[in-house]
């Protein structure tokens, strides 16, 4: 549990728990910045992986209801789908429940691209922590698995704490 005094406030302990969190974090990024990176040199970076992967999750859905989903700005959201378009890893339907709009889907061609990054990642993951014991690697997982549910519940909290005030907001 932690250590919270009057009015919620986090003790010393706790706050240096999450600096070394985010400090780990911010080195985990930075090293998956750089795979990223190298697998951009393929043909598709990050962002573009990104909404490919919410893409399939979500199932065919409407360009702005993607941009929700993945906290980005719907016409930034819009010119990276184009890209996937031509590119053959996204299509465009029409949308049944309203003729005037189109949903987004997943070609089969790009959901195989998923799975084939997917399963080298795997591949490299397991490399990474096969020297650990089992036991641990299971423990990790567990414990990553809730960090990312508890992370996904206050991410709301996390972007109003975390993300500086917009100038509209009174900042000049």
């Amino acid at each position: 549990m932690p250590d919270e005094g009057a009015g919620g406030e986090l003790s010393p302990a706790d706050l240096e728990r999450g600096t070394r969190l985010a400090n780990a974090l911010f080195g985990m990024g930075k090293q998956q910045a750089s795979v990223a990176a190298r697998m951009s040199k393929g043909g598709l970076d990050r962002s573009a992986i990104v909404l490919l992967k919410t893409l399939v999750h979500l199932g065919p859905s409407r360009s702005r209801a993607l941009a929700e989903e993945v906290h980005s700005d719907p016409s930034t959201v819009s010119r990276q789908v184009a890209g996937l378009v031509r590119d053959g890893l996204v299509e465009r339907r029409a949308d049944p429940a309203d003729g005037r709009a189109s949903l987004l889907a997943a070609t089969d061609r790009g959901v195989a691209l998923l799975d084939a990054q997917r399963a080298r990642f795997a591949l490299a993951i397991a490399r990474v922590v096969a020297h650990w014991e089992p036991a641990d690697v299971d423990a990790f997982i567990a414990l990553f698995e809730r960090f990312l549910d508890d992370h996904r519940d206050h991410l709301a909290r996390l972007i109003t704490e975390c993300a500086p005030p917009a100038r509209s907001e009174g900042d000049s």
